[in-house]
């Protein structure tokens, strides 16, 4: 079985991030990385330029750094409110799941992936809660959301 070494131009998730010489089949890089503009092939003209990829995507990903760092600092600084109706005995209806963080975090103007918000489950309870954003891999930041019971489903309970 042939085996090809290229240099990425980009990160290929589960392959290697830009500027990495890896090994992989050749058929795949044959058919595949190098008709896309993927990868180059790993030649000695080739592996000259490797230096210089390298110090432009440590260039790149410190400025990530700090973008995401700034983003952080953004994301701690908020406090959204969220609102649940509860019904009698003060049972909630519905959650506030990371979607809902996801859209008030957009509606601050910060954009974000959805699933970097960890949250181990939807909150149905009122009051205070921390919440995990993984902004960077190397950057998080604690977000506060509060919950605050409402008294929707009892009020449409007496109209009725």
């Amino acid at each position: 079985m042939a085996n090809a070494q290229v240099i990425l131009k980009q990160k290929i998730e589960g392959l290697g991030a830009e500027a990495d010489v890896v090994k992989v089949r050749a058929g795949y890089a044959r058919n595949y990385l190098i008709p896309r503009g993927i990868a180059y092939e790993a030649n000695r003209s080739n592996l000259r330029h490797v230096e210089a990829l390298k110090a432009e995507r440590a260039r790149r990903e410190a400025e990530d750094l700090l973008v995401a760092q700034e983003t952080a600092t953004k994301i701690s600084k908020l406090s959204p409110k969220f609102e649940l109706s509860t019904g009698q005995g003060g049972k909630a209806f519905g959650s506030i799941t990371n979607i809902d963080i996801h859209k008030k975090l957009e509606a601050a103007g910060i954009e974000i992936d959805r699933h970097a918000i960890e949250l181990d489950k939807p909150v149905k309870k009122s009051g205070k809660t921390e919440v995990t954003i993984k902004v960077h891999p190397q950057v998080s930041a604690i977000l506060t959301i509060t919950v605050k019971a409402g008294e929707a489903a009892d009020a449409s309970a007496e109209e009725a």
